[in-house]
């Protein structure tokens, strides 16, 4: 039987940027221990079903397979989160939008619409911090929200709900304090879209008509419908994309129009508030 050290060493040839890191996570993964566990214990021998398992699991990620779906979850804000290909790979970037909404002066009580939930990232990440709010959250995809609900029932928390919606027209007549999302945004002919984890990603929550624009202007035009006075719209969007959201919230009679940076320090989030005058 092949000892962990061993198994380590088998994933070097990973092509990626991190292959130690990943063959770390997938042995973890595998044998159910901790990073610290595999360098207390280099010598001890694994199983050989484990070691078979293991070694499939290099053979995905050898192939480009995420990470994340290979073990099938992702960590987001304070939460581990079930993943699968149905959903996007939550990503630190989106912290971004869920910071800003935890600034916002909205009712203790608020009521909070999250667009596009995929995995309930950020719909579960608000709600974990502000328990007294009521968060919907709403998407398009069935299987997605089966996920969602997985992630929102192993949560604890209680003030969440998922409803599936194409954009608004589960919530007709209902108005919230904030509106967030994370849309398609990728123009259709994006090479990005041929790379990385993004290949095995569902396309149809990744990319959007009009240059990758259509959703966002959607969800704009959308809003004001949508929102009850002084309420928000934060929007997650392309590092390009910026000035064009910043527009598109202009010309829907938005104030406060603004763009926060991510992580990376790329403009990544736009949001307005909204005024009914």
């Amino acid at each position: 039987m092949p000892s962990v050290q061993e198994l380590l060493r088998s994933g070097d040839d990973l092509p990626t940027d991190s292959a130690r890191r990943d063959t770390e996570i997938l042995l973890c993964h595998c044998l159910g221990k901790s990073r610290a566990w595999l360098y207390t214990w280099p010598e001890k021998t694994v199983p050989e079903d484990c070691a078979g398992r293991f070694a499939q699991l290099l053979d995905q990620r050898r192939s480009g397979q995420p990470i994340a779906y290979l073990v099938g979850e992702r960590e987001f804000w304070s939460l581990s989160l079930a993943v699968n290909n149905s959903t996007l790979i939550p990503r630190p970037e989106t912290e971004t939008l869920v910071a800003w909404a935890l600034e916002l002066a909205l009712p203790e009580g608020a009521k909070v619409l999250d667009l596009g939930t995929g995995s309930g990232a950020i719909a579960l990440a608000v709600a974990v911090e502000r328990p007294l709010w009521r968060v919907t959250a709403v998407d398009s995809s069935a299987d997605a929200l089966q996920v969602a609900r997985a992630n929102v029932a192993s949560s604890g928390v209680h003030n969440v709900s998922l409803l599936q919606s194409d954009w608004y027209q589960a919530v007709a007549g209902e108005r919230f304090d904030a509106l967030l999302a994370n849309p398609p945004y990728i123009d259709s002919e994006d090479p990005h879209l041929t790379r990385d984890d993004v290949r095995f990603e569902p396309r149809a929550a990744l990319v959007a008509a009009s240059g990758g624009l259509a959703d966002l202007q959607c969800l704009v035009s959308g809003a004001p419908a949508h929102l009850r006075e002084g309420g928000w719209l934060l929007l997650e969007h392309g590092f390009a994309q910026a000035p064009a959201v910043r527009a598109m919230l202009s010309a829907a009679g938005f104030d406060a129009v603004e763009t926060r940076c991510d992580i990376a320090g790329l403009e990544r989030i736009t949001g307005g508030r909204w005024h009914a005058d």
